[in-house]
């Protein structure tokens, strides 16, 4: 504590020496020219200690005898208790406790809270790690290694459990504990990481034989061509060539047709070049190529050429494998000329090649094996053809104007009367802008809206005269592209989108009028919020009320019910005359106005709870969460609310059962909840009250007989 001499008063729990500033060493000042504002050092300082706030410290408690002792363990465990009753479920609560219970050394009763806490949640394994660690902590080794076995007894899924468990193991020394650990790990057959822990752990104490073991049964777990090579690697780690080749001949014989195979023949054919064996590596990249698909060969294709390169005549080499290729593909396309993927594998080793003339002839004939039918679904592969001899000549040939008849003749080609593809015409389009040429762009692009009108065509051709600032070209677009589609919500959405930007709000009214006047929407729902949404931007505030009440003359749905009721119960008018007036009247206007949006808000939801009852009696949910949502308005309202109201119109919850009737007959029941009205149930007592009346009168008559 600090002496009262040192203390101030207005420093608050503070002293002089805590408050002190110590100023850096004063730097070189390089110019020397006096400034146009001067701030002296001791203004700037004297401002920092105004603005700063004392610092609020919680009062110390100390304890002096055993008798307070106990009264503080006391009062912390009731506390603790009382919160656990409360949330259960919480196990942050439970560590709490039990860390508490350890802070006092009292480890049999944390233990109890860890046990207890289990109980409630034992498949939480944080639970457990945290009990385990503080057992290790205090140096309970055994009490230690029960958690750790009673937990990967459990969940023995939980990998991080049995990493901690024999980590704790080795570091006790305890190799046998650890393996013995491991080997019941094992037994879960866990994923590659735990496999090549425990080989890990065995070459950590130099057991070279265990690890090999170990990876015999690793690879038969995960038959994956990972496993294999990394039991490979192993060998040749440890000098051992000849079992090396040996793991990789049995993985080729295992995973020739795998999918990953491509990486295990890259690595045997890596492996005997380290061997200095060119010809063994030759004939494995050679079987290889002949037995992997040639969509999954790139890599291994390439470091075929990079390994001739080094080892052997690369241009022959080279040749003898395209050759080869050649001739399958040819053989390919001959027997089936409409085996797209073919012709696209043929073009891509030409292309691989460089020679111009063989590229262009490849694609002539490819592009000439028209489907027979015109139906899209056969054009979907071959129209590919086209884009790609299209990209190639802009691109690799450079030839601008082939490009562009390629382009022409796909179209010409294509039946737009039936179906057509919107990629190519916008592909054609954004070719003539990178030439610059923005009005053959226009030809292309309008063709495709007369010929085969899409969405994609209208929102990038719209994009493009947006980016150049062509107003009303995107005007005349969005016309058009609405009275193509006129129950596209999206399209009138953007349309409002451009001319809200362009501050032109009568016109986004007007079109917002136009599209929810239209008989079919596909997104309706996203049309209405999006035009109210807009009206509560424009502070138009009567003019979403009537745009509420013309929706409620279309839907009467629960969501648009609680939105309106909430749109009132924010809406507050403003009012440039209000500002003028003194603080207190501001105050009690403000007020006035919150009554009033109360108000509102009030007669929707009793508005809404009328049609529901009224009008739609069979929807009793959604009344109920109506006027739930009410209740919570009315919290929300704080001193202004007034909960009485809606509670006298809380309906009772019932759980019942009904029949559940299947195609073959009855099939048991089903639990369902209902609710029952206030009305309802005055209704109910009415009906047992005239029932009784009426059999209390014929007793009556049956005793004068």
């Amino acid at each position: 504590m600090a002496s009262a001499k040192d203390a101030d008063p207005t420093l608050g729990y503070l002293t002089r020496k805590d408050t002190e500033v110590k100023l850096p060493r004063p730097t070189r000042v390089k110019n020397k020219t006096p400034a146009p504002i001067q701030i002296t050092a001791e203004q700037i300082l004297r401002e920092a200690r105004e603005r700063q706030e004392a610092e609020i410290r919680p009062p110390k408690q100390k304890i002096t005898d055993s008798t307070e002792l106990a009264e503080y363990r006391l009062r912390k465990r009731k506390e603790f208790e009382d919160l656990i009753r409360r949330v259960r479920w919480n196990i942050s609560v439970w560590i709490k406790y039990a860390q508490w219970e350890e802070s006092q050394k009292d480890f049999n009763r944390a233990r109890s809270v860890w046990e207890r806490a289990l109980e409630v949640d034992y498949k939480n394994h944080t639970l457990w790690l945290k009990y385990a660690e503080v057992e290790m902590k205090n140096k309970f080794i055994n009490h230690a290694r029960n958690v750790w076995d009673r937990a990967v007894s459990l969940l023995p899924r939980v990998d991080q459990l049995w990493y901690k468990y024999i980590h704790m193991e080795e570091m006790l020394g305890n190799v046998a504990g650890a393996r013995q650990v491991f080997e019941r790990w094992m037994g879960w057959t866990p994923d590659q990481q735990g496999w090549l822990s425990y080989i890990k752990f065995e070459l950590r104490y130099n057991e070279i034989e265990r690890a090999r073991g170990i990876f015999e049964r690793f690879v038969l777990c995960h038959p994956k061509v990972g496993a294999w090579i990394r039991y490979a690697k192993f060998e040749m780690k440890n000098g051992e060539v000849a079992k090396a080749r040996n793991v990789y001949e049995r993985a080729v014989e295992k995973l020739a047709d795998d999918d990953e195979a491509e990486q295990l023949f890259v690595a045997f054919a890596e492996f005997e070049e380290r061997c200095k064996e060119a010809e063994r590596a030759r004939c494995i990249y050679k079987f290889a190529l002949d037995h992997i698909p040639k969509g999954r060969a790139e890599d291994l294709y390439r470091k075929f050429v990079a390994f001739e390169k080094q080892y052997g005549d690369r241009e022959g080499i080279e040749d003898a494998i395209v050759g080869k290729r050649r001739f399958q593909y040819e053989d390919e396309v001959r027997k089936n000329p409409l085996n797209y993927d073919s012709w696209f594998d043929y073009i891509r080793l030409e292309e691989s090649v460089g020679n111009k003339e063989r590229i262009r002839e490849v694609y002539e004939r490819a592009i000439a094996n028209i489907p027979p039918a015109e139906e899209k679904r056969y054009w979907q592969r071959y129209i590919y053809l086209w884009i790609n001899y299209a990209l190639y000549e802009e691109l690799d040939a450079g030839d601008m104007e082939r490009a562009r008849d390629v382009y022409m003749e796909c179209l010409k080609l294509i039946p737009h009367q039936k179906f057509s593809f919107a990629n190519i015409w916008l592909l054609a389009a954004q070719f003539e802008i990178r030439q610059l040429n923005l009005k053959a762009a226009r030809q292309i692009l309008g063709n495709a809206i007369g010929k085969a009108p899409k969405d994609k065509i209208f929102k990038k051709y719209i994009e493009i005269e947006l980016q150049l600032g062509n107003i009303d070209r995107c005007r005349k677009l969005y016309e058009k592209y609405l009275e193509w589609s006129p129950e596209n919500c999206y399209a009138w959405s953007k349309y409002v989108e451009l001319e809200r930007s362009l501050c032109e709000t009568d016109r986004a009214r007007s079109i917002f009028e136009l599209a929810i006047a239209q008989p079919a929407l596909d997104m309706p729902e996203l049309l209405w919020k999006a035009y109210i949404d807009y009206e509560i931007a424009e502070g138009e505030f009567e003019r979403t009320r009537e745009l509420y009440d013309r929706l409620l003359d279309r839907t009467k749905h629960l969501k648009v019910w609680i939105s309106y009721a909430k749109f009132e119960a924010s809406a507050v008018e403003a009012d440039g005359r209000v500002s003028d007036l003194p603080e207190d009247d501001l105050q009690a206007c403000q007020h006035k106005q919150k009554k009033q949006s109360i108000q509102r808000a009030r007669r929707v939801f009793e508005k809404a709870d009328n049609y529901f009852r009224t009008s739609a009696p069979e929807l009793k949910e959604e009344r109920a969460m109506l006027l739930e949502e009410w209740l919570n308005m009315e919290v929300a309202f704080g001193e202004d609310g007034d909960v009485s109201l809606v509670q006298a119109k809380l309906p009772k919850k019932l759980k019942k059962k009904r029949p559940i009737v299947a195609e073959d007959g009855p099939a048991g029941f089903e639990e369902y909840i209902d609710y029952l009205f206030p009305e309802e149930t005055q209704t109910t007592n009415l009906k047992i009250l005239e029932a009784a009346y009426k059999w209390k009168k014929q007793k009556l008559s049956s005793d004068n007989y």
